[in-house]
């Protein structure tokens, strides 16, 4: 029986681990009986990441699937025996984590979620649809930033927006940050995607309503939780294809034969519920454009 380890900042339930986990049934992968997974969940920070990591090490198991670029550096740091599958890791060469996207030359291989070139995108269609916004304020956890700081300030350099980074590690340095923002009369927010963000999305879009702010989602999850709008690509969709590395690796190919893939498909999700909530209008030529709109 195969083992599979999953590293993951958060806890269940988990929309995302059940598409991996769909993936897997759709390749003829049923637990109990072929394969087992192995969750490990974090919510204590790079240091229980690391122990956790070393658990699954440890327990020998065949390959970790590590999503996000936090919990897919520390899988890294703790093998390199391992094969590691990342999921939705904005920039898996700027990271360190491969030699290249074409050719990965190590232990870790996967998905990217190109989420530097999408901070761009995502802000302009936030203008787009609120043309009055000046001062944007981007929520994001330290470890996710990368090259995203770079791509959100030429992108809001171009659309004469100020900004404002709020850095969080927890839900009560959310909950401080939105709190902050209130004083500071942002217009509208960026949430960037991260595991910390992605635990607490209703969180955030609870203090979303309750200020009756605009916002940016990385993608549906947040949405569906009562976000207002998310562009990019379907975050499902990569824990699915996830399971296809998973498979070949099981098969005996190597991580350092297999290139790193790129989303092909990006989603405009609006909730017109939570439009509603804030008192908002989106424009009808943004409402065209979307591929879901939640009612």
């Amino acid at each position: 029986m195969a083992r599979i380890g999953v590293l993951r900042i958060g806890s269940p339930p988990d929309p995302l681990i059940d598409s991996f986990r769909n993936g897997l049934n759709n390749l003829g992968y049923v637990e109990g009986r072929n394969i087992a997974v192995e969750l490990r969940y974090s919510q204590g920070g790079e240091d229980q990441l690391r122990e956790l990591a070393t658990d699954l090490v440890r327990q020998n198991v065949d390959v970790i699937v590590a999503p996000g670029g936090t919990t897919a550096r520390v899988a890294k740091r703790t093998t390199s025996s391992i094969p590691i599958v990342i999921t939705a890791v904005a920039d898996p060469v700027g990271e360190g984590l491969v030699s290249s996207l074409a050719k990965p030359g190590g232990n870790v291989t996967g998905l990217s979620n190109l989420s530097p070139d999408l901070s761009g995108k995502r802000i302009e269609a936030l203008k787009e649809a609120f043309p009055k916004i000046s001062r944007l304020a981007i929520l994001v956890a330290p470890s996710e930033e990368g090259g995203q700081v770079k791509a959100i300030g030429d992108a809001a350099k171009a659309l004469k927006l100020q900004t404002r980074f709020f850095q969080v590690n927890s839900g009560s340095d959310i909950s401080g940050a939105f709190g902050v923002m209130t004083k500071q009369r942002q217009d509208a927010i960026l949430v960037i995607g991260s595991g910390i963000t992605f635990e607490h999305r209703k969180l955030i879009a609870e203090q979303l309503i309750k200020l009756r702010l605009p916002a940016m989602m990385p993608h549906i999850a947040f949405v569906e939780a009562g976000g207002l709008m998310s562009y990019g690509p379907s975050f499902a969709d990569l824990y699915r294809r996830a399971a296809i590395y998973v498979d070949k690796i099981l098969k005996g190919t190597k991580p350092a034969e297999l290139p790193v893939e790129q989303p092909v498909k990006f989603d405009l999700i609006i909730n017109l519920k939570t439009a509603k909530q804030i008192g908002l209008t989106i424009p009808p030529s943004v409402l065209a454009r979307a591929d879901k709109v939640i009612k």
